[in-house]
């Protein structure tokens, strides 16, 4: 069985989907099989691969268009496969509204088709809206990248609403895999304030490695490759590569 995971936060630009590319590609580069599945019609996930969105993916998969295999592709990391997303998946929000499984349809679609996998990474839009809420289902554990300012607090307590809600209702073996400080600046106040705050009130579900800001993982994502492909010295890689290590201890 695979660990399912699923990267939530309803604030842009924390860091979601590059955590998810990179700690994806370092598990693969750690020996597992890794399946990255890009929930979100932004395409983000699946353009930092170099993932071709023009085919069919994860929209035909699951309006039944397409059968899994046929949605799978390969990746420059060797073990690390994607199932893409297209701008065609911001539709699936309305054709799903009259679904009388509309929160499971992700779930349904993946269920028995990942066994050959060690882990599975969903990456959701920056939203609590439908297509989140099926990541949310589908998955065991939900990873949290938190920036480290103080708006990113307020938004986490909602997501914390959100979870509680659909462990209640619809998926009780949900769990919080970690919480994830991104693009941290060591020299401002805040952001120690943020991870001394978060810390102490969450203690063991938040994750020792903490992500800096560091220009050579904002720029990997443009020559669709992950960090470790990129610039594997970087300070960033190593940050990533220590989150996998953390990941596989304790997830």
């Amino acid at each position: 069985m695979p660990k399912i995971m699923v990267f939530a936060n309803q604030k842009g630009g924390v860091g979601k989907t590059t955590t998810a590319v990179n700690l994806g590609a370092y598990l693969a580069q750690k020996g597992k099989e890794v399946l990255l599945v890009d929930f979100d019609p932004q395409t983000n996930l699946s353009t930092s691969v170099g993932a071709d969105t023009s085919k069919e993916g994860i929209y035909e998969l699951i309006t039944g268009r397409a059968e899994f295999p046929r949605v799978i592709q390969s990746t420059s990391v060797e073990r690390l496969r994607i199932i893409p997303s297209s701008i065609h998946l911001t539709g699936a929000t309305v054709e799903l509204v009259d679904h009388e499984r509309r929160a499971f349809v992700l779930k349904d679609a993946l269920q028995a088709k990942t066994d050959a996998y060690d882990y599975v990474l969903i990456d959701c839009p920056p939203s609590l809206g439908l297509l989140t809420l099926n990541g949310l289902v589908a998955a065991r554990y939900v990873m949290i990248p938190l920036q480290c300012e103080y708006l990113a607090l307020e938004g986490l307590s909602q997501l914390l609403r959100t979870i509680k809600k659909v462990q209640k209702r619809l998926n009780p073996t949900l769990e919080i895999g970690g919480i994830l400080f991104t693009m941290y600046d060591r020299r401002t106040r805040l952001a120690q304030e943020v991870v001394r705050e978060v810390t102490g009130y969450f203690r063991d579900r938040v994750f020792r490695t903490i992500i800096p800001r560091n220009v050579r993982v904002s720029e990997a994502p443009s020559f669709s490759k992950p960090i470790s492909q990129y610039d594997g010295t970087c300070i960033g890689a190593r940050s990533y590569d220590r989150l996998a290590e953390e990941v596989l201890e304790h997830v």
